[in-house]
């Protein structure tokens, strides 16, 4: 009789039954699937990444100097903003979505904007997905982490086949377990990675003839296009080890258009040497979310990624890394409002599509204000993260759609 139910309905029964049962039955469903998610062990990756001229003394380096971490005397003080100003970066009302028809065949150059850091490019004719995430939490853990502010707004079965994956690094928010496992089973692309994160695939049974690991610098073709692992300024890990995979900003140079993804980074001089060895790119991804002072080295702010935008020799602007999680302490309008102010400061093109939208780059439209009706809010008391096996199973009802008694 199961065998005609879905999965993923047995797995949500399972893990609504382990929260509702109380305190154990909460921490079970804390942990649910959490070893397959953290990935493979250090020393599974040490034999494929050692080799690597960024690897040293048990892990990658950026080229800059780096703090990941603030000073242990700010410490402190980041804890309480993380209990005070948890809810400061929610928005204000819905996230107004769109839902694009996406063409049988790709386009010249085009770009879906999915949310966070997921886009599909098309690009000469040929499709790349970029860190595809359509996982409900970047975490582990179905009970702990960030939730998404909207739900994706294109179902994953309805992405068209794509000529390969391209994977930045291997934080939750860009490398999500379940969605690599749905886009291994309906896809048949390349998941072109920088090194060491093949062995986290490899570990959820992607096949290692669909595994493509490159260290900064290096390129590989997929039909026409080229794909180059190029540099960026961030760090890795999934749990406590740090920096044990690499991370990585892309370029996708086809016959005739070029786009930069910047992924996840921080503002490095880099950008100008990608720019004239691989640019002028015709659009650019870059994040412009999630930036604080304690993590400024690590994460662009707005007006960085202006600035790395013309290093690039970009074209097109299109802002990532916003608006779908809430992963700092800014108000939830403040990156895209930051970013248009500063672009009109220079003279760079921006579009700002809603997740789900569809841009045609050869032909971009004008910017419309679809944020500000949204605005930046404080939630209600039962938005926060479950503390408690309480929380939890109000968080678990809301799920499936019931109110908490």
């Amino acid at each position: 009789m199961l065998g005609s139910v879905p999965s993923h309905v047995l797995r949500r029964t399972a893990l609504t039954a382990a929260v509702l049962a109380g305190p154990l039955g909460w921490v079970t469903a804390a942990a649910w699937g959490l070893p397959t998610a953290l990935g493979a062990h250090r020393r599974r990756l040490r034999p494929v990444v050692a080799g690597s001229p960024h690897f040293a003394d048990g892990k990658f380096h950026n080229t800059m100097e780096t703090p990941a971490l603030p000073p242990a005397n700010a410490r402190k003080g980041m804890l309480r903003q993380l209990h005070e100003d948890r809810h400061v970066g929610l928005p204000g009302g819905p996230i107004p979505l769109a839902h694009a028809e996406l063409p049988a065949e790709a386009a010249e150059l085009a770009v879906t904007w999915f949310g966070h850091a997921s886009a599909l490019l098309e690009v000469d004719g040929q499709r790349v997905l970029v860190d595809p995430v359509w996982g409900d939490r970047v975490s582990p853990s179905p009970v702990f982490g960030p939730a998404r502010l909207h739900p994706a707004p294109v179902p994953l079965a309805e992405v068209p086949p794509v000529d390969a994956v391209l994977i930045s690094h291997d934080h939750y928010d860009h490398l999500d377990l379940p969605t690599v496992r749905a886009l291994t089973a309906s896809q048949t692309a390349p998941f072109v990675v920088p090194l060491g994160i093949g062995e986290h695939l490899r570990m959820w049974g992607v096949p290692d003839d669909r595994i493509v690991e490159l260290d900064w610098d290096e390129s590989t073709t997929v039909g026409a296009l080229t794909l180059t692992c190029t540099e960026a300024r961030h760090f890795s890990g999934r749990f406590f080890s740090r920096d044990t995979t690499l991370w990585a900003s892309w370029a996708v140079t086809g016959p005739r258009h070029q786009v930069f993804f910047g992924g996840d980074t921080g503002y490095t001089p880099a950008f100008a040497g990608i720019g004239a060895r691989l640019g002028p790119f015709d659009l650019t991804l870059l994040p412009i979310g999630a930036y604080n002072d304690a993590w400024h080295f690590v994460h662009l702010d707005p007006e960085e990624a202006v600035r790395a935008h013309g290093d690039l020799g970009g074209g097109v602007l299109l802002p990532i890394h916003w608006a779908t999680f809430n992963l700092a302490f800014h108000p939830w309008a403040e990156p895209v409002q930051r970013l248009l102010a500063a672009a009109r400061r220079v003279g760079a093109q921006v579009v700002v599509p809603r997740p789900g939208q569809r841009i045609d780059v050869l032909d971009p439209p004008a910017v419309t204000d679809w944020w500000s009706a949204v605005g930046s809010g404080a939630p209600a008391d039962d938005d926060a993260v479950p503390t408690s096996p309480v929380g939890a199973r109000t968080a678990v009802q809301r799920l499936l759609g019931r109110s908490a008694d």
